[in-house]
């Protein structure tokens, strides 16, 4: 008996951390266009700023872009999903660090980074399309 609820939990956190990975990358990827949660182009790194062909704003268009198709990812494969996820969230951290300007939320995109990585390795266990 314990180890079928041992099972129901994992499962419970599986399905709970599918549905962050889905909802906040295309939630802050959608935002990417209005700015209503933050400036997003205030993270972006001076070093890359400076080698973009277009403008701050129109860079963080196309992250939008790019996170809402990783939270679309995560929903349809969340394997892979996960595996992308948690590659982008380091690469934002990596660049966030470059910086040391936003170190506490680069601190925070790797700890999304492991529970994405976590969620993705969890889905060959518990997703089963």
């Amino acid at each position: 008996m314990e180890a079928i609820h041992q099972h129901s939990s994992i499962h419970s956190v599986y399905n709970t951390l599918k549905a962050v990975f889905v909802i906040v990358p295309i939630v802050a990827g959608l935002d990417k266009f209005t700015n209503i949660l933050t400036d997003w182009s205030q993270y972006l790194n001076s070093t890359l700023l400076h080698m973009l062909p277009f403008s701050a704003g129109t860079f963080m268009m196309v992250v939008g872009v790019i996170e809402i198709a990783a939270g679309v990812l995560v929903f349809l494969k969340p394997r892979i999903g996960g595996m992308v996820v948690a590659a982008w969230l380091t690469l934002i951290a990596v660049t966030l660090l470059v910086d040391w300007k936003f170190a506490d939320v680069a601190v925070r995109d790797l700890v999304m980074a492991i529970s994405a990585f976590s969620m993705a390795k969890l889905a060959g266990d518990y997703d089963h399309r």
